[in-house]
């Protein structure tokens, strides 16, 4: 899979250190020129359907377990492999120093048919919810924040924000 980039956060000095490893998959899905995201009130940002993947977990049964708990998705097909991020970020928990994260992203169909979503405890409490948004609100919306530098803003939104960017360039 192509590397889309290799991103370092500004805080951080090195890449060495203390470091957990984190792995996630995340589906881009398109409906014309709509997107399937993930909004999160806290953050006030948009973002890809996705999340981490067990150490032993399949990247593809993992990218449908969070895509279906997430947004409800009954029948997900993967249509094809978009890139993945390579990310180093400072990570909160203090026995790190850092967070080194590989976001891979593909291009996914799924049925109209959701069903139940299963939050977890986090997601619920930061207010997030799936949302089918035009690709272009979606990415002012998060520029927006960006250049805001809004108190809540997470670190993952330059992540989600260039890839939003990419995927109007390539896929629309």
């Amino acid at each position: 899979m192509r590397l889309i980039k290799k991103m370092i956060h500004r805080d951080l000095n090195t890449t060495a250190g203390r470091t957990f490893e984190r792995t996630s998959a995340r589906g881009i899905i398109l409906r014309g020129t709509k997107i399937l995201l993930i909004y999160t009130k806290y953050y006030n940002d948009y973002s890809f359907p996705g999340g981490g993947v067990d150490p032993k977990e399949d990247l593809i049964k993992g990218l449908k377990r969070e895509l279906a708990e997430e947004t409800g998705a009954k029948k997900i097909d993967l249509i094809q492999e978009f890139g993945y991020i390579d990310e180093y970020r400072p990570h909160y928990k203090p026995e790190y120093d850092l967070i080194h994260m590989e976001s891979y992203f593909y291009v996914c169909r799924v049925e109209e048919d959701f069903d139940n979503i299963k939050l977890e405890d986090y997601e619920v409490a930061n207010g997030s919810s799936p949302v089918w948004i035009e690709l272009d609100e979606a990415i002012k919306h998060n520029k927006q924040v960006i250049t805001n530098q809004e108190e809540s803003m997470g670190f993952s939104i330059e992540r989600e924000t260039l890839v939003l960017e990419l995927v109007k360039k390539e896929l629309l």
